[in-house]
């Protein structure tokens, strides 16, 4: 298997330091390479106290053992990071980062990619467009429909709408739309958990209370959720978002839950297990995962930040590039 790239992320966050520490602690025991700059991971190893040597490799495919292997950009010098501030310059230098890591994933030179945090307020300062890493990255790929999966030990969340302001994903929240996330989440939730059962959580309180509160669930949810049962998915709803979390986390009736808008999916994902979620992409020819936390710059390279989103991230971008290597080698 071809090795995992890892994106630094914004040189004033976490990234910098997770990466080295859990590189530190052999917590990516597979083959990887870090796409950054080796002149700040070179300063937050001495601000962190690690020892670990890094090389920049000319190459994905000339890594060195035993070593932090970078591919280094060459856009932050030591003093141009300003950990825990905003920095227009490190929120430029992730989105080089990004975008490099996607053009390579998509000529097959690494496997899997892996991205650590960026702050939207530092990269739209030099591409006010910038929304997110996923955006980004189905832009680079030539794709739109694409959106994000959740996943941790007791929940997998995926989501209609993300990173739109709350009266955009409403009007976003359409059939066609419904129904293609749908389709995402059965393949991807299939690939995890064989015969996956979904629940679909409605946009409106009570679901709609059968047209009572909107009828946004009658007319633009129920449709996409027949058109999924037609398929053969096992797919059920729209059920009242204070509760379907509950029928899947605690009463275990379903492996899945599609939500509507951003924060649906995320409050009860990162309440149920903060540090270990993983931010999976779907809808991309590559394969990207992702940590599910920001840049933390309240408590950026003071060696605190936990690993464990970056190690689960990393074990989920190993297991899907494995399997579809797998996929591909049967389809021959």
């Amino acid at each position: 298997m071809k090795p995992i790239g890892i994106t630094m992320g914004d040189a004033s966050g976490v990234g910098p330091e997770i990466v080295l520490m859990a590189a530190d602690a052999g917590e990516l025991p597979e083959p990887f390479v870090v796409y950054g700059d080796l002149a700040v991971l070179d300063r937050c190893r001495t601000q962190i106290h690690s020892c670990l040597p890094l090389y920049s490799c000319p190459s994905t495919g000339e890594l060195r053992p035993g070593c932090l292997n970078v591919i280094d950009f060459g856009l932050l010098a030591a003093a141009d990071v300003t950990p825990g501030q905003l920095n227009a310059r490190s929120g430029a230098a992730a989105r080089a980062y990004v975008v490099a890591a996607a053009e390579t994933a998509l000529r097959g030179e690494i496997s899997a990619m892996v991205t650590l945090p960026m702050n939207k307020e530092a990269t739209q300062r030099s591409d006010p467009s910038f929304t997110g890493h996923t955006e980004l990255i189905g832009a680079v790929c030539g794709v739109k429909d694409v959106t994000i999966m959740l996943a941790s030990k007791d929940l997998i969340v995926t989501h209609v709408t993300t990173h739109c302001s709350l009266r955009e994903a409403i009007e976003r929240c359409r059939t066609p739309r419904i129904f293609r996330i749908l389709e995402l989440t059965a393949e991807a939730v299939e690939r995890i958990r064989p015969g996956a059962r979904i629940a679909v959580a409605g946009l409106n309180p009570h679901a709609g209370e059968h047209g009572l509160f909107g009828r946004e669930e009658i007319d633009e949810i129920q449709p996409a959720i027949a058109m999924a049962r037609d398929r053969g998915w096992r797919v059920e709803g729209p059920f009242p978002p204070d509760t379907v979390f509950y029928m899947a986390v605690r009463k275990k009736k379903f492996d899945a839950v599609v939500c509507m808008y951003h924060d649906q999916g995320h409050i009860p994902s990162k309440l149920l297990d903060f540090e270990g979620g993983v931010n999976i992409a779907l809808g991309l020819p590559i394969i990207r995962t992702s940590v599910d936390h920001g840049t933390a710059f309240d408590i950026a390279w003071r060696g605190e930040a936990s690993t464990r989103s970056l190690r689960e991230a990393f074990r989920f971008a190993v297991r899907l590039a494995e399997r579809s290597s797998t996929e591909r080698r049967a389809a021959l």
